[in-house]
């Protein structure tokens, strides 16, 4: 690959990571007061990160049971850190766990 492509490519890159990140920030000058969508967007973050995180899980091994093997094991130590945590901050998790469900069964039909 010539050089002059791949500064290029990286150029569009950043201009595209540059727009998603200050679109919201030119849109929305205005706080948002509508507590539904404040909590929605509190938890966008949590729900990508689990919506790309959690078909990498099953499928990151040739076989179905591994993978379940290794989910089981990963939600046994999330449980456990989860008895340390305080109630409030287990709901927030739980509530942002139920989100990433309901996307990836949308994304995935």
């Amino acid at each position: 690959m010539k050089t002059g492509m791949l500064l290029a490519y990286i150029a569009v890159m950043a201009g595209v990571t540059y727009l998603i990140r200050m679109l919201p920030l030119t849109v929305f000058q205005k706080k948002i007061k509508n507590r539904f969508i404040r909590s929605f967007l509190y938890y966008i973050p949590y729900a990508v990160l689990g919506a790309m995180t959690f078909p990498a899980i099953l499928y990151s091994t040739g076989s179905v049971y591994s993978a379940l093997a290794g989910l089981a094991v990963g939600t046994a130590a999330g449980l456990a850190v989860f008895r340390a945590l305080p109630l409030e901050k287990i709901k927030k998790l739980v509530y942002a766990f139920m989100l990433v469900m309901g996307c990836y069964i949308l994304i995935t039909g």
